[in-house]
C-alpha cells in the first residue's frame, strides 16, 4: 500500500488514475480538496476498494500520523502544493502555509512513522517529493538547460516555498536518515488541468468566444512535459531511484507561449471550427506582463534517461492533440469544476 497526498489534484489526481490502471496495490488519498482539487478527476474509482479517499490536510501531522500508523504504507509521495505563480503573487500566505509548514508537519510525521517501523520495512520504505522546475529560476535563451546541480534562484512567492520544502526533504534526508527521493518537473500539461493554467484556459476561452490572454510579448519559453509521461517517471524514480538523490523530469519540449496557443488554434480549427468561419487565433490578445515573470524553463532530463532508463513518450505535438481532444470531450468535468457551487457541495460532503 502506497500513501499519496495532494491526489485529487492534477498531476496527483493522474497518477492516481494511472497507478490503479497498472497496478493492484492500494492507494491511501489524502487531499485537502481545495478550489484545484477534486473529485471529479477521481470519479471512476468511486466504488474502487484500492483506492481509499481521506479529506485531510498535510499540515495536519495529527492525523497524517494516524493514517500512517494505521494503514502501514510502504511508500508516501507528495504531490499536495499551491502551485499558482498569479496566486503566489496576491496571495502568498497559503504558499508558505502549504509547500513550507505543510511539508515540515508532513515529513515529521513520516519521520516518527519511519523510525519505529521493522528492519525490512524501514530499509524498503520511500518517502517521494514532488517539486517544479521553478526552483532554479530563469535562463537566458542560449543558457543550457537545467541540471540537478544548478543553484537554486526562485523567483516567485510560488517557487520560493518549493525551493524551501526541498531544501526540507534533503535535511530530513541527512539528519535524520529519512529515505527520500527529489524529482523536480517542467511544465505539464493534459487531462484533468485546472483551467487557470495556460493550455485549459486558452482551449476554454477559444471554444466559449473569449479573449485568449498572452502575458508581455508571448516569448516565454516552457519546457512541456506531458502529464501522462511525468506520472511513468515518478513511478520509475519510486522503483530504482537512489536514496538522496534528485531527477530532473522534462519533456524535451521547449515552446514559446505564443507558439503553444497558436497550435491550440490551430487543433481547434480542425477540431471544432469557429461558427463564423475565423480563425481562433483571432481571438488573441496581449495583457501586462506578470510582476517577475521568468524568461525560460528548460530541463535537461539525461540523468534520469542515463540512470533509469526514462524517456518520454509523447513530443508536444502528440501529447497537446490528446489534451485539446479530452477537454472537447469532457465539458462536464470543466464545467463542474468551474461550478461555484462546488466547493459548496464538497464542504457538505466532508466537512468545512
Amino acid at each position: 500500500m502506497i500513501l499519496v497526498t495532494g491526489g485529487a489534484g492534477f498531476i496527483g489526481g493522474n497518477f492516481v488514475l494511472d497507478w490503479l490502471a497498472q497496478s493492484d496495490e492500494a492507494i491511501i488519498n489524502v487531499d485537502k480538496l481545495t478550489y484545484a482539487g477534486n473529485l471529479d478527476t477521481l470519479a471512476s474509482l468511486k466504488d474502487d476498494a484500492r483506492h481509499i479517499f481521506v479529506r485531510a490536510d498535510i499540515g495536519d501531522k495529527a492525523v497524517i500520523a494516524e493514517l500512517l500508523a494505521k494503514y502501514q504504507p510502504r511508500t508516501v509521495l507528495n504531490f499536495a502544493a499551491e502551485s499558482h505563480v498569479d496566486r503566489s503573487i496576491s496571495g502568498p500566505g497559503e504558499f508558505i502555509q502549504t509547500n513550507v509548514v505543510g511539508t515540515f508537519n508532513l515529513l515529521e510525521a513520516v519521520r516518527g512513522y519511519w523510525t519505529d517501523l521493522a528492519a525490512d520495512a524501514k530499509a524498503a520504505f520511500r518517502f517521494l517529493h514532488v517539486s517544479t522546475d521553478e526552483v532554479y529560476g530563469s535562463l537566458a535563451v542560449d543558457d543550457p538547460a537545467f541540471t540537478e546541480t544548478k543553484t537554486y534562484e526562485p523567483n516567485s512567492p510560488y517557487s520560493a516555498s518549493k525551493a524551501a520544502s526541498d531544501h526540507l526533504v534533503r535535511a530530513w534526508h541527512h539528519t535524520y536518515g529519512l529515505p527520500v527521493l527529489t524529482t523536480n518537473c517542467s511544465n505539464n500539461y493534459g487531462p484533468y488541468h485546472f483551467p487557470e493554467k495556460l493550455i485549459p484556459l486558452v482551449i476554454l476561452n477559444a471554444l466559449a468566444g473569449k479573449a485568449l490572454p498572452i502575458y508581455g510579448d508571448g516569448q516565454q519559453i516552457r519546457d512541456w512535459l506531458y502529464v501522462k509521461d511525468h506520472c511513468s517517471a515518478i513511478r520509475r524514480v519510486l522503483e530504482a531511484g537512489v536514496v538522496g538523490e534528485t531527477y530532473n523530469v522534462g519533456g524535451w519540449n521547449e515552446k514559446p507561449n505564443l507558439d503553444v496557443v497558436h497550435t491550440i488554434c490551430q487543433i481547434l480549427d480542425e477540431r471544432q471550427p469557429r461558427s463564423d468561419g475565423k480563425a481562433y487565433a483571432e481571438q488573441i490578445t496581449y495583457v501586462t506582463d506578470r510582476p517577475g515573470h521568468d524568461k525560460r524553463y528548460a530541463i535537461d532530463a539525461s540523468k534520469l534517461e542515463r540512470e533509469l532508463g526514462w524517456k518520454p513518450a509523447e513530443t508536444f505535438e502528440t501529447g497537446i492533440a490528446k489534451t485539446v481532444d479530452w477537454y472537447l470531450t469532457h465539458q462536464d468535468w470543466v464545467q463542474n469544476v468551474s461550478s461555484g457551487n462546488y466547493q459548496d457541495w464538497i464542504d457538505q460532503q466532508y466537512g468545512a
